[in-house]
């Protein structure tokens, strides 16, 4: 399963070169297109939003997001890592996990986790709950 993830300020990049060996695309304009099952994972800019290319990358791949994980700053209280409670609601899929900034190393290993057991369950066609 593809990871797909934004990133302003480097914050979730970094969090995607410390996952390793995940296969991962970068949007970057929101024009990119996927043909398999993904994992999107974004940041969260101005007051809880979605960035404009993930919102732009939804439009022409909604249909293989499995879930979403977002980064964000927990001085935002409320509206910490929120983009991932939007696009949850929006596409009717789980939010994977949340994170700070780059995240902790107990964060990588609590997603790697999480994302062979989204893995495995789309491999065998059951449903996460």
């Amino acid at each position: 399963m593809l990871l797909v993830y934004a990133s302003k300020t480097g914050n979730t990049q970094r969090f995607v070169q410390k996952l390793g060996e995940i296969r991962s695309l970068r949007i970057l304009t929101g024009e990119e297109q996927v043909d398999e099952p993904c994992i999107l994972l974004t940041y969260t800019t101005g007051f809880g939003q979605v960035p404009p290319e993930v919102e732009q990358f939804v439009l022409h791949n909604a249909l293989w997001i499995r879930g979403v994980a977002a980064s964000g700053n927990r001085n935002w209280g409320t509206r910490f890592a929120r983009s991932a409670d939007v696009l949850s609601e929006r596409l009717g899929v789980p939010v994977v996990y949340r994170f700070e900034l780059s995240g902790r190393p107990t964060d990588v290993v609590h997603f790697r986790a999480l994302y062979r057991e989204i893995r495995g369950s789309q491999l065998t066609g059951t449903i996460l709950k």
